[in-house]
């Protein structure tokens, strides 16, 4: 339980990526959108890396004993999925959608887990569905306030992503990798093809 709570801790602060880009741009500090996007290939390259030396090479470190689980003992780790979701979102689009969609990662989806009973099955509780779909309303509310739709939206891709298991044979997607994605997806769809 301990070693979950760090998870979910270590998962939420991400939401610092969010807040830097955010105060740089307050503060006018140069950390341009561009810029952002470099700052996160540089990391999501990085965490790859990481990853590579850790599954190929062997990096035996206690970090990755305390936040890994044990099936990412010996795959790619959710750590991983989370730092490219970001920064493919980052790449992809402009903030009013990369930032939320980087927000319900870092923190839709450590609450969403909060409430869950941890029991595998293809679709998530009624009650972590709410949870996961009024909590991405809320952070994409700030961002998306003047096209309500595009907020529901946001909401309901990241909903989707963490509360419906995609498998492909043996592997499951996981939901670090489409969380971000479906959120920015579905957000960008409405606010490129639905008349407000």
């Amino acid at each position: 339980m301990a070693d979950e709570l760090k998870r979910r801790l270590v998962h939420s602060s991400g939401a610092g990526l969010v807040a830097l880009y955010l105060l740089a741009a307050y503060l006018d500090l140069g950390l341009t959108w561009e810029r952002f996007g470099v700052l996160m290939t540089v990391l999501a390259v990085g965490t790859i890396a990481l990853e590579f030396v850790r599954l190929n090479v062997g990096l035996d470190l206690w970090i990755y004993e305390k936040l890994t689980r044990d099936y990412e003992q010996d795959q790619f780790a959710g750590y991983g999925y989370y730092m490219v979701s970001m920064t493919i979102v980052v790449l992809l689009f402009q903030p009013e959608i990369a930032l939320p969609a980087m927000l319900m990662l870092a923190i839709g989806d450590p609450i969403s887990g909060a409430v869950s009973d941890n029991t595998l099955r293809r679709v998530k509780s009624t009650k972590v569905l709410v949870t996961m779909f009024v909590v991405s309303g809320i952070i994409a509310a700030p961002f998306l306030y003047e096209t309500p739709l595009a907020v529901l939206a946001a909401a309901l891709g990241a909903t989707i992503a963490d509360g419906v298991k995609v498998q492909i044979g043996d592997f499951i997607v996981d939901d670090n990798l489409t969380i971000p994605i479906y959120a920015g997806v579905l957000a960008w769809v409405v606010l490129e093809f639905v008349p407000v």
